[in-house]
């Protein structure tokens, strides 16, 4: 028995489902070449720290292999892992598409353009780290890349934005992390109990 993870009310839920044969062998189903060249794509193109919103544009609008409410969910399960957000949900999604060999091809297909790119551009960097028009460069990158993670997050919530206990939630975890400047590991302590007490299941 298999099943996927939804996204519903604020709320991760596991749906359970029977795998079919037919779904495995679907012609419309990804080729494990496909997960690894569309995240290599998304490891290439993905600058400044906007790699979910680039793994949403591919997963949910493009390419359609998640619905919205899976994206939340495997979202939610990466932020609460150790690692990086856009690491984990490569790793989530590809095990989602094609199973364990699905993860591991969307995961190097993600981690191959960005290693060698560091790589590159660290050597680069360190011979030319005094040159006025590197510092532009950056900031100009992490200026983009803020506005991208903005206006991403503001799509992914959703519905999230008119809800009144997401909002407190939201608002209180900022406050937390951005002005009394705790560390993630306390806010979790502080949130998630918070968290599962006002969406707890209603009998």
């Amino acid at each position: 028995m298999v099943g996927n993870w939804k996204y519903k009310d604020g709320t991760c839920i596991w749906e359970a489902r029977v795998k079919s044969k037919a779904v495995t062998d679907s012609q419309d189903a990804p080729r494990l070449i496909d997960l690894f060249t569309q995240f290599l794509i998304i490891g290439a193109i993905s600058f400044g720290g906007g790699i979910i919103a680039y793994e949403r544009i591919l997963l949910v609008e493009n390419k359609k292999w998640l619905n919205a409410d899976e994206f939340m969910a495997y979202l939610a399960i990466s932020q609460t892992m150790p690692g990086l957000n856009s690491v984990n949900m490569a790793v989530l999604t590809g095990d989602h598409i094609k199973g364990p060999l699905g993860a591991f091809f969307a995961l190097i297909g993600l981690i191959i353009p960005g290693s060698v790119f560091v790589l590159l551009i660290g050597i680069a960097y360190s011979a030319n780290s005094d040159h006025p028009l590197v510092n532009l460069i950056l900031a100009a990158i992490a200026a983009a890349a803020t506005g991208l993670l903005a206006a991403i997050t503001y799509k992914i919530g959703d519905e999230q934005w008119k809800s009144v206990k997401s909002l407190s939630i939201i608002l209180i975890t900022f406050v937390l992390m951005s002005i009394l400047k705790l560390s993630l590991p306390l806010v979790l302590l502080i949130m998630v109990p918070i968290a599962l007490f006002l969406y707890r299941p209603r009998v």
